[in-house]
């Protein structure tokens, strides 16, 4: 893949801009969002954007695709033909294409539909039925892609939606096709398979955008990567001469330590302690044990069973045998209000369906797990005690509010992720499952939450952390455990292996 993208750099480079901006800003109420920002994007050309949330990446995709107009001085030339500004018809016009995270299909409609109805829209006439299906074949066979066009969006993965959204794109004939975190919800193996793609459209031609968090996927993908922080543009570097912590400075203008923290938890209480646990389909044998103040980081492939095991923990996915135990103590888990009980919290690795309740307050996302110790003597809600518990949460966590009662919804991702743990947090866990706590958060919040898991584990909670990130587990654990298939391979301490190790264990 690396000799692939580095024998084609020089060759896409000369084929030449295929959209070019200049002096491009945008404000929004009088902050800038953007400031005098260029970008080239060349034929045939892997480009990565980078940057915090609030960086100014969403704003640029917006001005590329028409749904946002630049401010004056500023000057757009798409295969060489200028305009002062775009629109979402013209865009489409030009061959751009965004692809959103939330892929913006139609799941009761069925792939062909998804795929070519654009080309059916407008006018009354009765659609072709026969040209819409073969428009969308033969969209799929220009990179290689096998669908049943009859089969409903709805029933298909993630991964399969996504490959739905980019034959969209091909039959609109898509000359800069933009991915929006593309891989946010993706296994490693389908990773891999869009990165294949990825070069397939690159060989045809077709201009790609990547914008997306995880930093070691824009590395292994890209040809350049244009780094945005603060609405400005740092710079744009071909990939081959960076790596993640020079990405991750020019991003945040800080340095972050990416150093083995493991301790010595050995002398501390087990917790949490699981023997040859089983559920059948799930996962198989699993035993482990978790102490006082310790971190352990848990990874493998998504598939491997890892979510279940944590749901079983949790009481929300039983296990068919074996046995759990709290300080000692065995238990039995069939709800989630029995882990709750008996100081168990999970936070999900789907915050926005699972883990806060968007159109609500921040303060009444905060209470969810408490109100019954804020309710006085005649069942009603203390006031001055929610405004004093949403208060202390909000600064020990440092959550980045305007106003409490705003909806959860307008809050950043990571600030988001602070609020669940907030939820939690308040009803004192003995024991912490977190499922991808840093997935779709930007590079500072996630240093904050790992921040916030050293403190939990120093105050004696024991930490169970979930992650298909290698440098995560390894960086932020006491000790890291390895599913695959649905079994335990590996239990060792964080500074007795490596990433290179790890990654092996995984893929093995």
């Amino acid at each position: 893949m690396d000799r692939l993208c580095k024998n084609s750099f020089t060759t896409e480079r000369a084929l030449g801009d295929f959209l070019e901006l200049s002096r491009i800003s945008k404000r929004f109420a009088g902050v800038h969002a953007l400031r005098n920002v260029d970008l080239e994007l060349d034929v045939g050309e892997v480009h990565c954007i980078v940057g915090e949330n609030g960086s100014g990446k969403s704003t640029l995709i917006k001005i590329i695709s028409g749904v946002e107009e630049p401010e004056r001085g500023g000057s757009i030339v798409v295969a060489g033909k200028a305009y002062p500004k775009l629109n979402p018809v013209r865009s489409t016009q030009c061959g751009i294409q965004v692809i959103y995270q939330d892929l913006s299909l139609f799941p009761n409609l069925n792939v062909a539909e998804n795929i070519a109805m654009a080309h059916h829209l407008g006018g009354l006439h009765r659609v072709d039925w026969r040209a819409l299906k073969s428009a969308a074949n033969a969209a799929m066979a220009k990179v290689g892609i096998e669908l049943d066009p009859d089969r409903k969006v709805s029933d298909l993965s993630i991964a399969g939606r996504q490959l739905v959204a980019i034959c969209r794109a091909l039959a609109a004939e898509a000359k800069l096709l933009i991915m929006d975190e593309p891989t946010a919800s993706l296994t490693r193996h389908e990773v891999d398979s869009l990165i294949s793609l990825v070069s397939e459209l690159k060989r045809a031609g077709i201009c790609i955008v990547f914008v997306s968090h995880r930093l070691d996927e824009v590395l292994e993908i890209a040809d350049r990567v244009t780094v945005l922080r603060d609405g400005a543009k740092v710079g744009t570097f071909p990939a081959d001469t960076i790596d993640g912590r020079k990405l991750s400075h020019l991003m945040t203008g800080q340095a972050f330590d990416y150093q083995v923290q493991a301790h010595d938890v050995s002398a501390s209480p087990v917790v949490l302690e699981v023997d040859s646990l089983w559920r059948d389909g799930d996962y198989q044998d699993i035993s482990f044990q978790l102490r006082a103040g310790e971190v352990v980081g848990l990874t493998g492939l998504l598939g491997a069973g890892r979510t279940e095991l944590a749901l079983s923990l949790f009481g929300m996915n039983p296990s068919d045998r074996g046995t759990i135990a709290i300080n000692g103590c065995p238990v039995t888990l069939n709800r989630n209000i029995d882990a709750i009980d008996l100081g168990i919290a999970y936070v999900s690795e789907d915050r926005l369906a699972l883990g806060l309740v968007l159109e609500q307050p921040i303060s009444a996302n905060i209470t969810l797990t408490v109100l019954e110790r804020l309710v006085g003597r005649l069942g009603l809600i203390r006031t001055r005690a929610r405004r004093a518990h949403v208060a202390r949460w909000i600064s020990d966590l440092a959550i980045k509010v305007s106003n409490p009662a705003n909806p959860v919804k307008t809050l950043s991702g990571g600030n988001q992720q602070r609020v669940v743990l907030a939820k939690w947090m308040a009803t004192n866990p003995r024991v912490l499952i977190l499922d991808s706590p840093t997935v779709g958060v930007d590079i500072s919040a996630k240093h904050g939450i790992y921040e916030i898991i050293r403190r939990l584990a120093r105050e004696g909670v024991a930490v169970l952390m979930i992650s298909d990130e290698i440098p995560e587990v390894l960086y932020h654990s006491d000790r890291v455990l390895v599913m695959r298939e649905g079994r335990l391979t590996v239990d060792v301490p964080a500074d007795k292996t490596s990433e290179d190790a790890l990654r092996r264990a995984v893929n093995a």
